[in-house]
């Protein structure tokens, strides 16, 4: 039995804020027609311009702006919660945020901790990463879930403290550049994540020819239950409490692992 529908939606944002706000508007009440109660985009959703530059900050809002009035907006109107990425103010530079927002405000705030310094790329030019805080999750129709953004999926450790936060679900909002090998990357970690971690994970990217495309959800044995290609498109499927509870009954590696997770 279904305790939660989900929606990933796969879409390019641009560098028009209020395009963005239109489309994660339009989105949210397609995804909501379909039965979904928590809808999920990608990283980068209020503003984004390849290569980064300083209109980053330019275009940077805060928690009180009009890309979460807007999220809050449309979260009302469909009864959904939403999970976007924020461009958020900070000074020179920005924040990478992700947002879980529901008819009452916002519930969660991710700030991206790693930040994409790799494969000829460099984030941190742009943007600062997040303090090492205390997992954020919010509970959805009794499921826990919790978020983590793009690069840190290549970092496990991330993960295992929103698991041990008590995440039951883990949202992937990223911007997955295109590169060798890189939708293999995408769609290895995204598998390992789930199964190392018995949890649901759900994860939207960038369509091509920017990201990967290969938006996903995922269940705790590591299957790919729904999904969407390269182009734009909005996947969805149920998750179960029951079926976590199950498959950690059968794999307990969370309570047979002899390792904690500490900051550096």
């Amino acid at each position: 039995m279904s305790d939660l529908t989900v929606a990933v939606c796969q879409f390019s944002p641009t560098d028009s804020r209020a395009d963005n706000r239109a489309r994660v508007a339009q989105h949210t009440a397609d995804a909501a027609a379909r039965g979904a109660r928590l809808v999920v985009f990608p990283e980068y959703s209020s503003y984004f311009v390849t290569p980064m530059d300083a209109t980053l900050a330019e275009n940077s809002e805060t928690l009180e702006g009009e890309f979460v009035r807007a999220l809050q907006e449309a979260a009302s109107a469909h009864d959904v919660t939403i999970i976007a990425g924020l461009v958020e103010s900070a000074g020179e530079r920005v924040r990478n945020a992700l947002v879980a927002v529901d008819a009452t405000g916002v519930r969660a705030v991710y700030r991206k901790q790693h930040l994409y310094d790799a494969f000829g790329q460099t984030e941190s030019d742009w943007i600062e990463p997040g303090d090492l805080d205390e997992p954020q999750t919010l509970q959805i129709d009794g499921l826990q879930v919790a978020m983590m953004t793009c690069y840190d999926l290549r970092f496990p450790e991330v993960a295992r403290t929103l698991v041990d936060a008590g995440a039951d679900v883990i949202v992937v909002p990223a911007e997955w550049v295109r590169g060798p090998l890189k939708e293999h990357h995408w769609t290895t970690l995204l598998a390992a994540r789930a199964i190392e971690n018995t949890v649901y994970v759900i994860a939207a990217d960038h369509p091509t020819p920017i990201g990967v495309g290969h938006s996903q959800i995922i269940d705790p044995q590591g299957v790919v239950v729904a999904g969407v290609g390269t182009g734009e498109g909005i996947a969805i499927a149920d998750l179960s409490v029951d079926a976590v509870a199950a498959v950690r009954e059968t794999n307990p590696a969370l309570r047979l692992r002899r390792y904690r997770v500490v900051p550096r």
